[in-house]
C-alpha cells in the first residue's frame, strides 16, 4: 500500500523553517514588546519632551535698590514691557546670583547711564536675551533702526524634531530587531542542541540562514506601520515622498541588518557571548549614526567612517524620502552601501556558520 502521507504536498522546507521561526517569535511576550510597543513608546516620549513649542518671552531682571523702585528703575521697567516679548522681574541685589543661577532669569540688568548686563554667555537664552533688553532701552533711549525689515515666517514641512526623529527611530528598531531576532534565535538554537538535529538532514545551511531572515521579513510590515501610522495620529509626521520608497528602504534594511545578525551568532555559542558581541557592534551605530542627532557633528576625520555604517545609510535614506521627498535615484550611495553589508554579511555568514 502507497503511504497517503507520501502523497500529501509538503511545504518546500525554507517555508516550513520560515514559519516555525514566525511562530517561535509571537510565542515570546518580550520580543513583541521590544519591536512594536518600545519604539512607539520612545517616539512618545521624546516627541512631547522636544514638541515644537510658541515663542517664549524674554524674561528680564532689573535690580532695585530701594523700595518703591528707583525712578530709573521704574523707567527701564516700563520701556521693557512696553517693547512686547519681555517679561520683567525685580530683584533686590542679593538674589541676583540665584535667579540666574536657577534660570528665574535670563539677563540682569543694573539700572545706570549706560546700564549694565550681567548674563551667562554659554546659554542661548541669556545670550538672546541681553540682546533684546538692549534692543528694547535702545529703542526707549531714543535710537532709530536704518530701516524696517520685511518678515515671512513659515513653517517649513518636516523642520520639528519628531519629523527629524521618526526615521532614526525607525532605523534603529529596524537594526535592532533585525540583530537580535535572526542572531538570537540561532545562537539559542545552538545552545539548546537543536541545530544538531539538523545537522543529520540534507538542508543546506544556507536555507536554514535564508528562512530566519524571511522571517524577519513577515513582521517588517507590521512593524514600520506602526511606528508611521503612530507618528501621523501622535505627531502628524507625514511622509513627503513615496510610500514605496520608504517600504524599499526597510526592505533593504532589514536584509543588511539579518545578514549581520546571522553573521555575529554564526560561531558564537552562548547567549552570554552573542549579547556582548551585539551590543559591541549596535552601539557605536546608536551613537554616531544620527539617530537622536546628527552624525555631522562629529568631526570630519570620522565622517568616511560614519557613512560607512549601514545605520547611517538606512538613516539618511529614510530622511531623504520622509523629510525632503527625494526619489530612490537620489540615493545610491545608500542603497548600495545597505546591499553591501547585506551581501557580504549573508555570504560571510554562510561560509563561517557551524551547526555545533
Amino acid at each position: 500500500m502507497l503511504d497517503q502521507r507520501s502523497s500529501e504536498p509538503r511545504l518546500y522546507p525554507v517555508v516550513e523553517l520560515t514559519l516555525s521561526r514566525m511562530r517561535e517569535f509571537l510565542r515570546e511576550p518580550e520580543a513583541v514588546f521590544w519591536v512594536f510597543a518600545f519604539p512607539v513608546l520612545m517616539a512618545l516620549a521624546l516627541g512631547v519632551a522636544f514638541r515644537s513649542q510658541k515663542p517664549q518671552e524674554v524674561v528680564a531682571g532689573v535690580v532695585s535698590d530701594n523700595t518703591p523702585q528707583s525712578p530709573q528703575a521704574q523707567q527701564m521697567v516700563q520701556a521693557l514691557q512696553s517693547a512686547g516679548g519681555i517679561r520683567v522681574r525685580t530683584l533686590a541685589p542679593g538674589e541676583v546670583d540665584a535667579a540666574l543661577r536657577n534660570g528665574l532669569v535670563s539677563v540682569v540688568v543694573f539700572p545706570g547711564t549706560p546700564p549694565g548686563y550681567r548674563y551667562d554667555p554659554t546659554r542661548p537664552e541669556s545670550h538672546v536675551g541681553r540682546l533684546t533688553v538692549d534692543q528694547a532701552l535702545q529703542r526707549a533711549a531714543g535710537r532709530r533702526d536704518a530701516w524696517t525689515p520685511r518678515d515671512e515666517q513659515v513653517v517649513t514641512p518636516g523642520s520639528r524634531y519628531i519629523d527629524w526623529l521618526l526615521p532614526g527611530l525607525l532605523g534603529m528598531n529596524i537594526m535592532g530587531t533585525g540583530l537580535w531576532s535572526t542572531g538570537f534565535s540561532v545562537v539559542m538554537a545552538r545552545s539548546r542542541k537543536l541545530l544538531k538535529r539538523l545537522v543529520a538532514t540534507p538542508m543546506p545551511r544556507g536555507i536554514y540562514l535564508l528562512s530566519h531572515m524571511l522571517a524577519r521579513l513577515g513582521f517588517l510590515v507590521l512593524e514600520v506601520a506602526t511606528l508611521l501610522i503612530f507618528g501621523y495620529f501622535a505627531f502628524g509626521v507625514r511622509v513627503q515622498g513615496s510610500i514605496a520608497a520608504v517600504a524599499t528602504l526597510c526592505l533593504l534594511g532589514a536584509l543588511s541588518f539579518s545578514g549581520l545578525g546571522l553573521l555575529i551568532a554564526s560561531r558564537a555559542r552562548t547567549v552570554e557571548g552573542v549579547s556582548g558581541l551585539m551590543n559591541v557592534t549596535m552601539l557605536p551605530m546608536w551613537l554616531l549614526s544620527g539617530v537622536f542627532f546628527a552624525s555631522s557633528n562629529f568631526p570630519d576625520i570620522a565622517q568616511p567612517v560614519i557613512q560607512l555604517l549601514p545605520l547611517t545609510a538606512l538613516n539618511n535614506a529614510l530622511r531623504g524620502v520622509m523629510i525632503e521627498a527625494k526619489p530612490l535615484t537620489a540615493l545610491i550611495r545608500e542603497i548600495a552601501t545597505l546591499g553591501g553589508w547585506g551581501l557580504v554579511t549573508f555570504a560571510l555568514a554562510i561560509k563561517l556558520f557551524r551547526w555545533r
